[in-house]
């Protein structure tokens, strides 16, 4: 197929085109950094500088490439696009993220199209943000949680949106763990290490994680099968905090994490930190594994977080 991929030098997108490119796909990939045109052909792709915010960059970029597929992988959380992570005030962080989501997808759905595209796949999240009522693990026919009230609503309905249009034009939204692997989780190791990254109250939220390497795999599958409908692209073992989080410590060399109370994190990390980790709710991967018969090189965060940080 040509497939083109929209954010091409993300997290996901620098595994998912050597990836694509290696099982026979000419794939055409999007910068907003023409510093980075290099290093994505290098990769094997055509590369292309794009504004995922500026409707005519995306339908120019589309239209030239002629693709079958549509992969949206944008987002714009790196310490270079939005500086460093802050989950006090997710609203700020997440803002441009929030729009590429919005408008960026539209812009992506138009181009689509006006060009006749046959198949899209978008990147969507469920890491711990499932409904907070019921089980702790969610399946696909369990709703994330709309968040209502706080200042993480805002993503949560841009992730809404790209699920909404997404689906409804027939194709797959990938709900990605959290991701883990090289450059995914760099700024939250060395948290740790310095012991900023202290355990909230009993750390009983569940949190679900994946290998960037299987994140890509799983998309990879998604855009080949044409599948339809959501996907959770999670391992094998969603996990409480007080599980991972003093394991991550372990692997990365660190002492135990702190521990403080609830009404401390919220006046120093915010609400969406205490969220994640006193209430969170995992995800299983069920679907995925049996509708896309995918296979996960990292079937557990544990052995993924000794491998990674060994």
């Amino acid at each position: 197929m040509r497939v083109f991929v929209a954010g091409g030098t993300g997290v996901i997108g620098r595994r998912l085109v050597p990836q694509l490119v290696a099982r026979g796909h000419q794939v055409t990939a999007t910068t907003t950094d023409p510093g980075k045109v290099g290093s994505l052909e290098q990769l094997g792709a055509d590369a292309v500088v794009m504004d995922g915010l500026d409707a005519v960059s995306v339908g120019e970029a589309v239209a030239a490439a002629r693709p079958d597929a549509i992969v949206h992988q944008m987002t714009a959380i790196s310490v270079a696009h939005a500086g460093k992570p802050d989950m006090k005030h997710m609203d700020r962080w997440f803002a441009t993220t929030n729009r590429l989501r919005t408008e960026g997808t539209d812009h992506l759905m138009a181009a689509a199209e006006a060009t006749g595209v046959s198949h899209f796949v978008a990147q969507s999240y469920a890491s711990w943000n499932g409904i907070r009522k019921g089980g702790w693990v969610k399946t696909e026919e369990d709703p994330l949680d709309p968040e209502e009230g706080t200042m993480m609503h805002a993503g949560a309905a841009a992730i809404r949106h790209v699920e909404d249009v997404v689906v409804k034009a027939g194709g797959a939204a990938l709900r990605y763990g959290g991701l883990y692997g090289p450059g995914a989780t760099d700024d939250q190791v060395e948290l740790v290490r310095k012991r900023q990254f202290p355990l909230v109250g009993g750390g009983a939220g569940y949190t679900s994680w994946v290998h960037v390497a299987d994140a890509a795999s799983a998309t990879v599958l998604a855009l080949e099968q044409q599948a339809k409908g959501v996907f959770n692209i999670v391992d094998d073992e969603p996990a409480r905090v007080s599980e991972w989080l003093p394991y991550l410590a372990a692997c990365a060399g660190a002492k135990p994490p702190m521990r403080v109370p609830r009404w401390l994190a919220r006046m120093l990390a915010g609400e969406a930190a205490v969220t994640m980790m006193t209430e969170g709710r995992g995800f299983s991967n069920a679907k995925a594994r049996r509708e896309l018969g995918w296979e996960l090189r990292y079937p557990s965060w544990r052995q993924g977080f000794k491998e990674e940080l060994a």
